[in-house]
């Protein structure tokens, strides 16, 4: 029986409870300063509010204060806060790891320093820990199309654990896996992590097929405005290929559930899509975000951090004003508050391959 830490109590990293604790393991979930409500639910009445379900009988509870006492004797650890939470992670894991430990990501999206220069989030997490102790440690990361209440509640899902060591991953596989939870190794850390970023970014302008469709009040059910986002998906998938090249990922990668599976499950619905509809239908991206307190937007705040660096990485000559017209257009839109207006006439190269 193996034992996981795992600190932030969202949705997602309880639901990963389900498939860890189906195969005789045990979890401790341990709260954030933010996660007291949920975390004192669980103790009290052994449901995640957020979920609306019970954790798995293997699952006990800590209040961040009781860290210390959760991380004891434990070999594995899961971050499992948001884009957010990254640094703040990070301080904390410093204190808390020891030598042999192994740590699983859970956070997508992307940092970027004063140069534009991109990181991927497990190396923005491990950053801070010091550098002693961060070469006795390995960091993996979870991918993949995975929304947390199908987990939850044993829907089949298929996510790709990634790293730099193929050991390490076999070793979360056979954790993990369940007939259920079905999971795939993937060495390409920085290919499968950016997919992971950069299709929150997409799923956000996969909002504006909704949006657009429902300004135009079109009442007919045969007019869904599947042309506009089948565009939209199909530069996206341009663009993640792209970033291949920009970053040092692997194109295969983009083909895969990390990339094009991860994608279009993001594009199907949620909080991306939800305030990129918003967007579609008319309002500034600030107006959508009002419209949606308390409500973490990872795919917005990703498109400002890869939108930012762009800009500079533009000014270095890094690249070029023409490249990734989708996402500087999504960038427009959340950083400067200007209306939907999608660049077509940029799309696909010359001849619609895609290839300039």
């Amino acid at each position: 029986m193996a034992t996981l830490v795992v600190l932030g109590s969202g949705i997602m990293a309880t639901a990963l409870a389900t498939p860890f604790t189906d195969n005789g393991n045990e979890v401790r979930l341990v709260g954030t300063h933010l996660d007291r409500d949920i975390i004192e639910s669980i103790k009290t009445s052994g449901v995640h509010p957020n979920l609306n379900l019970k954790v798995p009988a293997g699952v006990s509870a800590y209040q961040l204060e009781e860290a210390a006492e959760a991380f004891e004797g434990v070999d594995l650890v899961m971050s499992g806060v948001n884009s957010f939470g990254v640094d703040w992670a990070g301080e904390q894991l410093a204190g808390l790891l020891r030598p042999g430990m192994h740590v699983v990501a859970l956070a997508k999206g992307m940092q970027a320093d004063a140069d534009g220069n991109l990181t991927i989030l497990p190396r923005a997490l491990m950053a801070h820990v010091p550098e002693s102790l961060r070469e006795q440690v390995s960091i993996s990361a979870i991918a993949g199309p995975s929304i947390a209440g199908e987990v939850a509640i044993r829907r089949h899902t298929g996510v790709v654990f990634t790293g730099e060591n193929p050991e390490v991953l076999a070793m979360w596989k056979e954790l993990f896996e369940t007939d259920f939870y079905h999971v795939w190794t993937n060495t390409d850390f920085v290919g499968v992590e950016v997919c992971a970023a950069t299709k929150n970014c997409y799923a956000f302008g996969a909002g504006f097929m909704h949006g657009t469709l429902n300004a135009l009040r079109e009442t007919n059910p045969q007019y869904v405005n599947y042309n506009y986002g089948a565009a939209l998906f199909g530069q996206a998938s341009i663009e993640m290929t792209q970033f291949m090249d920009l970053l040092g990922g692997r194109q295969t990668t983009v083909l895969g559930l990390p990339g094009i599976g991860d994608c279009f499950v993001t594009s199907m619905g949620g909080r991306n899509v939800k305030v990129g509809t918003l967007v579609g239908e008319g309002l500034t991206f600030s107006e959508a975000r009002d419209r949606m307190p308390g409500v973490t937007l990872e795919g917005a705040a990703a498109i400002q951090v890869i939108g930012d660096a762009f800009e500079r990485l533009t000014e270095r000559g890094v690249l070029q004003p023409e490249q990734f017209p989708l996402l500087r257009h999504l960038h427009e839109v959340v950083a400067k508050d200007r209306a939907v207006d999608v660049p077509w006439k940029t799309f696909f190269g010359s001849d619609g391959s895609g290839q300039g």
